[in-house]
């Protein structure tokens, strides 16, 4: 009995470490009984200010919400985030990040740029997902955004790595993304 015990103790404790350590993640919910998600890669801090991090975005001050690959929403249902309607679908997601002033959710139509290099083999296991508008986001795609939205931003814990999650509200969910001490907030609800 203590064998097993402390074999399911490792066991969990090693699933959590992976976890802690896996690049990549999947924030997922249900809202009016279909799937929405959020895969993204998860950046750590290593050490660094998150302010200081965004001093290094280019002028138009988007960020690409995630490391790696594509952040990319998956909606099975109409949604209303944050008040505006996006239709069922696969998005990019990027944030706008002003030096003064609210922080917003883009979502976004393109599907990313070709990805290519040595990153590529690297990550042979999403070798064949696109990446993000790295320096060009305003020249390249901007005009196929669905919705600029802007987020609460709210108290959160240092966090060394960026979290997406989703928390039941009402018909819906609250997505809250965390990083560095900060987090921001937005309401996902099924189109009324």
């Amino acid at each position: 009995m203590l064998k097993r015990f402390l074999f399911c103790c490792i066991v969990l404790g090693s699933a959590s470490i992976a976890r802690a350590q896996d690049p990549w993640d999947i924030a997922k919910t249900t809202i009016a009984g279909k799937k929405v998600q959020i895969e993204y890669g998860r950046p750590l801090l290593k050490g660094r200010a998150l302010a200081e991090l965004m001093k290094q975005l280019p002028p138009d001050r988007v960020w690409r919400a995630g490391s790696g690959p594509l952040t990319v929403l998956s909606t099975e249902t109409d949604l209303a985030i944050g008040g505006k309607k996006v239709p069922a679908g696969d998005y990019s997601l990027y944030m706008h990040c002003p030096e003064n002033g609210d922080f917003a959710l883009i979502i976004n139509r393109d599907i990313g740029a070709p990805s290519n290099g040595p990153l590529e083999k690297a990550m042979s296991d999403r070798s064949n997902r696109a990446y993000p508008h790295f320096m060009d986001y305003t020249m390249a795609i901007a005009d196929k955004e669905v919705a600029r939205i802007p987020l609460k931003q709210i108290k959160s814990s240092k966090s060394e790595v960026l979290v997406y999650s989703f928390d039941p509200a009402g018909d819906g969910a609250l997505l809250t993304i965390s990083w560095g001490g900060q987090a921001w907030t937005v309401e996902f609800q099924p189109v009324r």
